[in-house]
């Protein structure tokens, strides 16, 4: 893939077989993210598990202290009381049955997160097909099957981010936003990576943390020493 002198220029500044302290990553990011528009802060983690194994499944949801700088959008399946609730706590679109035609032949798909009350999950489970393949159905592990609209609404706006592994057992998750800072971008990081720590699996052997980057939206990966962020 042929690259822009810009992307070429911030590769110049990056050591290609250094592990760097997480702080320094994070600082090194802040140098090199300099497109005309503000760029997206992604961390990339690598574990130590299969997913193919239902018990080294990770996933799950964390609040970052800081959001992640991106305006999301809500849809909430639910009826009665709860769609009620749920458009009082902010959430941009509330629906049931009616919503289906909408996404499924219509191809709408106007919104960031899904959010469902357990009794509506007969009805979203007929969008799987739509939902599942772009990570947006509804699940209890992440806090968006729940009876609790308003709580869940109130967390995903404040800056709650879903994490869960793709086919190569490697999570990508926006920490922020280049123009949040070190300080700030550090923090973000440091929730996410605890709260995988936290989440790993007893099945899981051998190291855990296997390889860890950052990176901006016009930003060559900067790898991160995995046994610093291990430490207490």
């Amino acid at each position: 893939m042929k690259r822009g002198k810009r992307y070429n220029e911030a590769t110049k500044l990056v050591e290609r077989n250094k592990a760097y302290d997480p702080n320094e990553a994070i600082e090194l990011i802040q140098q090199i993210g300099k497109a005309k528009f503000d760029e997206t802060v992604e961390a990339h983690i690598r574990l130590g598990v299969d997913s193919r194994h239902a018990d080294q499944q990770v996933r799950g949801a964390v609040v970052l202290p800081h959001g992640t700088g991106k305006s999301v959008r809500v849809l909430v399946f639910a009826k009665g009381d709860k769609a009620a609730e749920a458009e009082a706590a902010g959430a941009d679109f509330v629906g049931a049955e009616d919503l289906i035609p909408k996404i499924q032949n219509d191809g709408w798909m106007e919104f960031d997160v899904v959010v469902a009350t357990p009794d509506m999950m007969g009805v979203v489970g007929r969008l799987g097909r739509v939902l599942g393949p772009k990570g947006l159905m509804p699940n209890p592990k992440s806090g968006t099957v729940t009876m609790d609209v308003a709580k869940a609404i109130e967390e995903i706006k404040a800056g709650k981010v879903e994490y869960r592994l793709d086919k190569s057992n490697i999570i990508h998750v926006a920490i922020g936003k280049v123009s949040f800072g070190t300080e700030k971008l550090s923090e973000n990081f440091k929730t996410l990576v605890d709260a995988i720590i936290k989440a790993k699996p007893a099945a899981a052997k051998g190291q855990y943390l296997r390889s860890v980057s950052i990176s901006s939206t016009m930003s060559p990966g900067v790898k991160i020493n995995p046994l610093r962020l291990m430490e207490k």
